[in-house]
């Protein structure tokens, strides 16, 4: 009589057969792209019908799904960054569809929320620009999760960076700040997000603390990739008086940076924070370059003026 398999090392010769699987798809499509329309019935799938089918090896389908997901974000963003105008006509319609897929397959898939969160928020070309999809999928993950403080303190973070929403950014840090075991930080975020939204000094609070929180790279270098995004903000502001101060004096724009230096009002072309030059349009605004890893820049709230 043969021995039964056992439940280690039956787990493990499947996660070496989707593995595999994993490896001769890619070489496939290395050599025979997928169309879009293959793609599209590759991934928009029922999750609960592949959760089904994959009953006992979720946690591995849903990892494999989770690279499929990375892949097609990082090849999506790829595309749009280098195909100039015609970027605007790239999106990202299967990446909700994938991480919801993800997440159903595996519905604690800590990194698949608060990673898929940062994607689906970005703004075009870096990412759909979809805030709201973002919020949807971490409130999902804290449906699972009901006491992850996390995942509440990342919806604050879509509704302060993305929507600009202060009020319900400070509502859900509160609300984070209520969950058991979670930074006593939250409270005094939430409090100057109520009494300073879309203040830097605001916005480059709540990024320090997201860096030095995070608990993974990944956070944490994008955190930092927000912060210097707003020494960028500073330096353009900064600059832009430098610029004007020229136009003013010789009636025109300076079509270029090297008038400026010309003039000694700078002692050369000056660089992002991720050593890009900054770029003069022909009306004399400064923008971070196309080719820059900070592009694009937020787009930040109108500020009214203050009250006579």
């Amino acid at each position: 009589m043969k021995p039964q398999l056992q439940v280690p090392a039956a787990v493990a010769i499947a996660a070496l057969l989707v593995g595999a699987c994993a490896f001769f798809q890619n070489t496939r499509e290395a050599r025979y792209p997928l169309s879009e329309d293959t793609e599209e019935s590759l991934y928009i799938t029922s999750g609960k019908t592949l959760a089904r089918l994959t009953r006992g090896y979720n946690a591995i389908a849903a990892d494999l799904y989770w690279i499929r997901t990375i892949q097609y974000y990082g090849g999506t963003k790829r595309k749009a960054a280098t195909s100039g105008a015609q970027a605007a006509g790239i999106d990202y319609k299967l990446l909700y569809p994938m991480l919801d897929l993800t997440t159903t397959l595996d519905r604690r898939f800590n990194i698949a929320y608060r990673f898929g969160a940062i994607f689906l928020a970005e703004a075009p070309p870096g990412g759909p620009g979809r805030p709201d999809l973002a919020i949807a999928l971490l409130q999902k993950g804290l449906s699972e999760r009901p006491d992850k403080w996390e995942y509440m303190q990342d919806i604050g973070f879509v509704h302060y960076w993305w929507r600009h929403d202060y009020t319900a950014a400070a509502r859900w840090f509160n609300r984070a700040a209520d969950t058991p075991g979670a930074p006593w930080w939250l409270r005094s975020l939430a409090a100057s997000t109520l009494a300073e939204g879309g203040d830097r000094r605001a916005s480059r609070q709540i990024w320090e603390q997201l860096r030095e929180t995070a608990e993974v790279d990944w956070l944490r270098h994008d955190a930092e990739r927000k912060l210097l995004q707003l020494r960028a903000l500073d330096d353009i502001d900064a600059l832009q008086s430098v610029v004007d101060r020229f136009t003013a004096a010789s009636g025109r724009p300076p079509g270029g940076w090297e008038p400026i230096v010309r003039a000694g009002l700078l002692r050369g072309t000056p660089i992002d924070p991720a050593q890009t030059p900054y770029e003069i349009d022909a009306a004399g605004r400064i923008h971070v370059s196309m080719k820059s890893p900070l592009f694009p820049l937020p787009e930040e709230p109108q500020r009214l003026p203050p009250a006579s």
